[in-house]
């Protein structure tokens, strides 16, 4: 739960909008608990078919006929108990479903179609925005819907210098079917710049992913996801993975799939 603001942080929010022109005014909002919880859906199954996105058993606008790798941008909820699920397009039999007991204003959640042992399966993702007011930093989570990359680190580096032999994972440990930072914590906050993507498997130093040099803007909102390359025999290959880009956000580009530049991938 967000922590309490007081009449000192409404006038700090207050002298931001008004010293940003009214473009910070959506994040703070968000981190006032001010605004309408929102929620977008990925589709990470490769070779499933297109799917409707259903909220308390129907599909907002924007949120029918997804393919795989595909991203919706934000649409507004209700609060309190919301059941999600996603069935074939133009149907509502769901092929999973899950459910948000508590959904907040100013929350943003994420739902993942995803690969499961025995058919569809969902991912879940409860981010609370509990970002500063005063910072403009990126904030940064990652989800890993790979079962050939069971156990994932993630090394956002700056593009100058990419290896990563005395580097820390920026994300670590991702394991399949779940978000670093986990569902119901805050996204981790990096400053914008010119940076490259790396993964691995969890605790090695080998890179079976490398991303080309890209700009992190101030102020974006990620979401990583490693999802497998698709077809049969990919899925079977340790490490065979893209990483797709979720913008949060309204925006016209709401993810971006970055390309492997390691040879043989």
């Amino acid at each position: 739960m967000k922590m309490m603001r007081t009449m000192v942080t409404v006038v700090a929010a207050a002298a931001v909008l008004s010293a940003c022109g009214g473009s910070g005014g959506s994040d703070a909002g968000k981190e006032l608990g001010l605004t309408n919880p929102e929620i977008h859906f990925i589709h990470a199954i490769p070779g499933g078919p297109a799917v409707d996105f259903l909220v308390n058993g129907n599909a907002p606008s924007g949120q029918t006929n997804i393919a795989y790798k595909g991203v919706t941008n934000f649409t507004n909820i209700g609060t309190g108990s919301t059941t999600v699920a996603y069935a074939a397009t133009g149907t509502k039999t769901a092929l999973a479903s899950g459910n948000f007991p508590d959904v907040a204003n100013g929350h943003q959640y994420t739902v993942l179609a995803l690969p499961g042992v025995s058919g569809a399966d969902i991912g879940l993702i409860d981010d609370p925005f509990d970002k500063g007011l005063l910072t403009n930093d990126a904030r940064v989570r990652g989800f890993n819907a790979s079962a050939n990359a069971t156990d994932l680190d993630l090394y956002l580096v700056q593009a100058t210098s990419t290896s990563i032999t005395n580097v820390s994972p920026t994300i670590a440990g991702v394991s399949f079917k779940n978000a670093v930072p986990a569902s119901g914590q805050d996204s981790i906050y990096v400053s914008g710049g010119q940076y490259v993507l790396i993964a691995t498997v969890a605790g090695s130093k080998t890179p079976i992913f490398q991303s080309n040099s890209f700009s992190l803007a101030n102020n974006a909102d990620w979401l990583i996801t490693s999802v497998p390359i698709a077809g049969a025999l990919s899925q079977l290959i340790p490490g065979q993975i893209h990483l797709l880009i979720a913008q949060n956000g309204n925006t016209s580009t709401p993810s971006v799939e970055l390309s492997n530049t390691l040879t043989g991938q």
